[in-house]
């Protein structure tokens, strides 16, 4: 499959059943918004740089997690439901699956870029700079979904999703950590051969 468009249709119908009867209409919009802006920009620089298709699929994983957290709320995704009140958890914990895609999915992201572009020709410093980066984007974030909660309060509550955590923020950051480097460290190879196949 050269011609990544099977995934655009396969986009649409994720976000289409995510948008019918969320838990709240505004949290979705806020949970699916990245996504959305994310398909515009891979639409806008699509004739300038085309992902592999083994980013794209990634790619698509992370918008669906986002679809599923959109629908249901973090707080409220019934499989984590279970699996709070059958370990006993304090809290759902579905948020955390997202954030480790926030960190796994822009590692993948930015490793491609940096090959590909030649940004980085320093190995030992290549690996360091995509984590940093993903942690950056990961606390750029935080810093939205603080932003939001602030100014909508009560309304932005659900996209926030402490759940009461005093350390969610932190932890959220970590999960993207974790993300990034299980990314590095588990895919880099079969990235790699995508990315030569590409080129070829």
């Amino acid at each position: 499959m050269k011609q990544p468009q099977v995934f655009i249709p396969l986009f649409f119908i994720g976000l289409i059943l995510s948008g019918i009867n969320p838990k709240e209409y505004f949290t979705w919009f806020l949970e699916v918004s990245p996504a959305i802006i994310g398909l515009l920009i891979l639409v806008f620089t699509y004739k300038k740089f085309q992902f592999t298709n083994f980013t794209y699929f990634f790619i698509l994983i992370h918008c669906y997690i986002l679809f599923l957290g959109g629908h249901y709320t973090y707080a409220e995704v019934p499989p984590f439901e279970w699996i709070k009140e059958t370990f006993n958890q304090s809290r759902n914990n579905y948020d955390k699956v997202g954030h480790f895609a926030q960190g796994f999915v822009p590692a993948m992201i930015t490793r491609e870029l940096f090959i590909r572009k030649n940004v980085i020709s320093n190995p030992s410093f290549f690996n360091f700079v995509i984590v940093a980066v993903c942690l950056a984007i990961s606390a750029a974030y935080e810093w939205l979904e603080w932003g939001v909660s602030l100014c909508t309060g009560d309304g932005g509550d659900a996209f926030l999703g402490t759940q009461g955590y005093v350390w969610d923020t932190q932890s959220d950051m970590l999960y993207a950590t974790i993300g990034a480097i299980c990314m590095l460290i588990f895919f880099s190879k079969k990235h790699d051969k995508a990315i030569q196949k590409q080129i070829q």
